[in-house]
């Protein structure tokens, strides 16, 4: 596979404190996998090597006002997880992005983000098409909830969707084995950071032999 970098996003979901960080409200419950699959490592490096190649890097972080106003105020499942443990709130160190994954120029914040899916109630939907952005690479958490609704949305959009396995965390080993095996491979072309690069490289190298 070849992949042309100017028509290729690579969006991170949810890199923030409570995730990623120790004392972060949910760090616990991602902690295994993370350091399991080395999931940020191979993420800061696609990071990096990515922007420099000229695909588009967009952040998706989710955040909430103080009381969580803005969901059900019974909230059930994942949500409610969330709201217990008092994570992502608006303004707090737990909601911000990670110190080894803070935008630079030319890097997109999706902003309006309080679901699972990162095109719902934000602007990603109308950032990709505008920049006529057609490969969507997807890394961050959680394996089966954020990355995974955001991905079958991606392809139900028509996009060329990637789902990054070595970049994305899950809350247990078996959560994250089951959908990388089951469910990535229904919506989307799920490969490694490395397998990303060499196709980007790989575009790259085809653009250079014609001379531009």
């Amino acid at each position: 596979m070849q992949l042309d970098p100017s028509k290729t996003a690579l969006v991170l979901i949810e890199f923030q404190n409570d995730f990623t960080t120790p004392g972060g409200a949910l760090h616990g419950a991602v902690k295994g996998v993370m350091d399991s699959s080395q999931m940020l490592e191979h993420t800061t490096a696609l990071v990096k090597q990515a922007r420099d190649q000229g695909v588009t890097i967009i952040h998706a972080p989710i955040s909430f006002a103080a009381g969580y106003g803005e969901i059900n105020p019974s909230p059930y499942g994942i949500l409610k997880g969330v709201v217990d443990s008092n994570a992502f709130v608006k303004g707090s160190w737990g909601a911000e992005i990670i110190d080894v994954m803070q935008p630079e120029a030319g890097d997109i914040i999706i902003e309006g983000k309080r679901g699972l899916c990162a095109f719902a109630s934000t602007n990603l939907d109308f950032i990709l098409r505008s920049r006529g952005l057609q490969n969507v690479a997807l890394a961050g958490f959680l394996t089966n909830c954020c990355v995974e609704s955001t991905m079958r949305t991606a392809y139900e959009k028509g996009f060329n969707v990637l789902t990054l396995t070595d970049c994305v965390a899950a809350t247990s080993e078996e959560e994250q084995r089951v959908a990388i095996e089951k469910d990535y491979p229904m919506f989307s072309r799920p490969m490694t950071s490395k397998d990303l690069l060499g196709a980007l490289e790989g575009q790259q190298l085809v653009d250079a032999s014609r001379g531009y």
